[in-house]
């Protein structure tokens, strides 16, 4: 067997036998349901950043249009996602951000582990999603851990609004503990003992 494939498992089985704190049990419990992120990653590819290749087309014609016409009003920058750790904090703490997508298998968890309580403290909607390497293929990157949509257009402003509904309640909701989950082995040891203990004392 592969180590990494071995890891994976040990990691796995460790998520069920520890208790997970609430705060990282909520990335396991709360993420989207398939139906939910089908509509949210058909929203979000409306709002894919420009590759290298693309912008540069857009700059050539703007600088076209320019040269002929030197009124000509420049062009405006296209509505895309932010995306970035940092850049998205600055979004949440200043209130501009219309939705924020989070990964919920970020590694190590600890990055994105405090913006819920952030999206919650500055009342900006948030959403968990699975696999970052969905993120990811938003922007163009491999993967990527959390992003935030700033601008909406108005044709999908109702589609933000319906999963943001779906998914306030359940966010609402006490996160609860994960975890503490007893192997079969162990609940078998515990009944023999318990049966054990009950023989004794009928005797």
């Amino acid at each position: 067997m592969p180590l990494y494939v071995r890891i994976q498992r040990q990691r796995a089985v460790l998520k069920l036998r520890v208790k997970v704190p609430a705060a990282v049990n909520q990335f396991a419990t709360k993420a989207l349901k398939k139906d939910q992120a089908t509509t949210l990653f058909k929203v979000l590819s409306k709002y894919r950043p420009e590759t290298k290749k693309s912008r540069k087309e857009r700059l050539q014609k703007q600088a076209a249009v320019q040269a002929e016409n030197k009124e000509a009003k420049k062009a405006e920058k296209p509505a895309v996602v932010t995306y970035g750790l940092q850049e998205v904090v600055q979004l949440i703490e200043k209130k501009r951000a219309k939705l924020v997508v989070i990964a919920h298998d970020v590694n190590p968890i600890e990055l994105v582990v405090f913006l819920p309580a952030l999206c919650r403290k500055m009342n900006v909607p948030y959403v968990i999603v699975k696999n970052k390497s969905r993120l990811g293929y938003v922007v163009h990157k491999k993967q990527c851990a959390v992003l935030a949509l700033e601008t909406v257009a108005a044709a999908d402003a109702t589609a933000v609004q319906q999963i943001v509904d779906a998914t306030t309640a359940l966010q609402a909701s006490r996160s609860k503990a994960g975890g503490l989950v007893l192997s079969q082995k162990t609940k078998q040891a515990q009944q023999k003992k318990i049966k054990a203990l009950k023989n004794t004392i009928q005797a």
